[in-house]
């Protein structure tokens, strides 16, 4: 039982100093932080959850109609760009009026083979009876592709998957926030963010598409047309992002936002802030392509069918890289780069409820919660004293470290404390008095079978380890399932009690264990009173 090394003492105190070094920017308010003392501390600290901080609720719903759009264009292009591989088929006259595709086939001997090919791009899973388009003839001539209600509510499935990911992405860029990103039926997402009082550029920072495209100027359009929103076939017609007039562009896409690597706010040499983007492998090979064939002509920068601007392409750009300019602050530039690494959404959301919830609720739940809290780890205290005299003492010593302990925890992983939390910051105070009870009773249980006081001390540390350990797997595996299925206050509980369940066992067993032996050492006792 004497067997402490000197390493492993320094170790348990290092664990600890640390624990108590990285807890104390959460425990003192930022007000008070001013000094040279704070310059020095850890920045990190507990971020608190919209129940204890306040924050922003938001509701969004998908924009069927701006979903239905796009899907027409990619449809558009994938139809485009298949009749252009088969010269066989002599088709033209693409339509995309009244929300179905249609195109004129010269030959009608080809209709058939045409038909063909639409059904098979239309079947994108390569099953039968899955078919995203209905695909019809009309006139003889006219192949006409109409979106199904299977195909529209799966493209509405994948988009809404993907939007939560990159909702949650463009929040939380570092995934350490507790925030909340759940979906409602089958069109709409909830979005909780602690901390955040300024819905309109929570809403600005969620609701952009992001949709990133490059197109080619269309010179031929007759400027006067254009400004009343008509194009030559082939062509679309956009807005300028800055309000000042409308702009021709081809609907074929030179690259797209797909393709995209990384995007960092920058300066261009006149000190007015930019984007600097770079694209992957496939990106940089049709971008090269694309300027080399179109040197002297202008080319759309175009972000959710906006047009930012259309410089002209002065020499091929290589290499991957580009610069996005516009009529940027340094504070868009930074939300715009932060769209762009998160991922475009492939639909629009509009939010549709939205709610402050004021900091003041919180305080009153942080300081009814730090009442509970503190009543309970008393009247813990207080019953370990009486019933387990210097044992007692050490048990709640290692209460006072190991709550120090889950608090630099919390704050070196940037994690968020809710009320749940609180709850499970509770918890654990009670299963690490619960590993000291079993610790105690079992020297008890030692020294009534007559064994020496040393040898009893040693076999109910070894064996109380056991069942302690028996019990805390059960505990961790009950917080990872709750943190890998639940979300927002549910994971926020698991969180503090894995942690929790973590923290007690080292300071239940081995903190009160260095304790225990080093009054062993110094006092020599015969007896104890456990």
């Amino acid at each position: 039982m004497l067997d402490f090394p000197k390493w492993k003492v320094w170790t348990v105190l290092l664990v600890i100093l640390a624990g108590v070094w990285f807890s104390i920017p959460s425990l003192v308010p930022p007000a008070y932080q001013n000094g040279p003392l704070w310059s020095v501390l850890p920045k990190s600290h507990i971020n608190l959850g919209l129940d204890l901080a306040g924050g922003s609720h938001l509701l969004m719903e998908a924009d069927a109609g701006d979903l239905m759009k796009h899907r027409l264009q990619a449809k558009e292009d994938e139809v485009t760009a298949e009749l252009g591989r088969d010269p066989k088929i002599d088709a033209g006259d693409l339509s995309t009026a009244n929300g179905v595709l249609s195109f004129m086939v010269r030959d009608p001997t080809q209709v058939d083979a045409a038909v063909e090919r639409m059904r098979a791009l239309s079947n994108p899973r390569g099953l039968t009876g899955t078919r995203d388009w209905d695909v019809g003839v009309v006139d003889s001539t006219r192949v006409v592709l109409t979106p199904n209600a299977a195909g529209t509510n799966q493209a509405l499935k994948d988009a809404m998957s993907v939007a939560r990911d990159v909702v949650r992405r463009r929040i939380d860029p570092a995934g350490t926030k507790e925030i909340t990103v759940i979906s409602e039926g089958d069109n709409r997402i909830l979005v909780q963010v602690p901390g955040v009082e300024n819905p309109e550029a929570l809403k600005a920072l969620i609701g952009q598409t992001a949709r990133l495209e490059f197109k080619l100027v269309d010179l031929n359009a007759d400027p006067n047309q254009v400004q009343q929103g008509h194009a030559p076939p082939g062509s679309q017609v956009l807005p300028m992002a800055d309000g000042k007039g409308k702009i021709a562009v081809k609907r074929r896409v030179m690259v797209s936002g797909d393709q995209l690597v990384s995007a960092s706010p920058s300066f261009d040499e006149n000190g007015r802030p930019d984007i600097n983007i770079t694209f992957n492998a496939e990106g940089a090979r049709k971008f090269g392509r694309a300027t080399q064939e179109n040197v002297g002509k202008p080319f759309a920068i175009i972000l959710d069918d906006k047009v930012l601007s259309a410089p002209n392409i002065e020499s091929p750009i290589l290499g991957g890289q580009a610069r996005i300019s516009g009529n940027f602050t340094v504070e868009s530039s930074k939300d715009l780069a932060i769209s762009l690494n998160s991922g475009q959404l492939k639909v629009k959301l509009v939010p549709i409820e939205e709610r402050t919830i004021s900091p003041d609720l919180g305080r009153d739940s942080i300081h009814k919660g730090a009442i509970a809290s503190g009543v309970a780890v008393l009247t813990v205290m207080i019953f370990m004293l009486v019933t387990y005299g210097r044992f007692g003492i050490y048990a709640n010593i290692a209460l006072v470290v190991n709550a120090f302990l889950i608090l630099a925890v919390m704050a070196v992983f940037g994690a968020t404390l809710t009320l749940p939390g609180i709850a499970g910051f509770v918890l654990t105070i009670g299963a690490a008095v619960d590993a000291n009870v079993l610790i105690n009773e079992r020297i008890r249980e030692e020294i009534r079978r007559g064994r020496k006081l040393l040898d009893a001390v040693e076999n109910g540390y070894r064996e109380a380890f056991r069942a302690i350990f028996d019990a805390n797997i059960t505990h961790a595996i009950s917080a990872a399932i709750m943190a890998y299925f639940g979300s927002g206050p549910v994971r926020g509980f698991a969180v503090v009690l894995a942690i929790g369940i973590v923290t007690s066992v080292f300071t239940a067993v081995y903190f009160t264990r260095m304790l225990v032996v080093l009054w062993l050492r110094k006092a020599r006792p015969r007896t104890i009173n456990i």
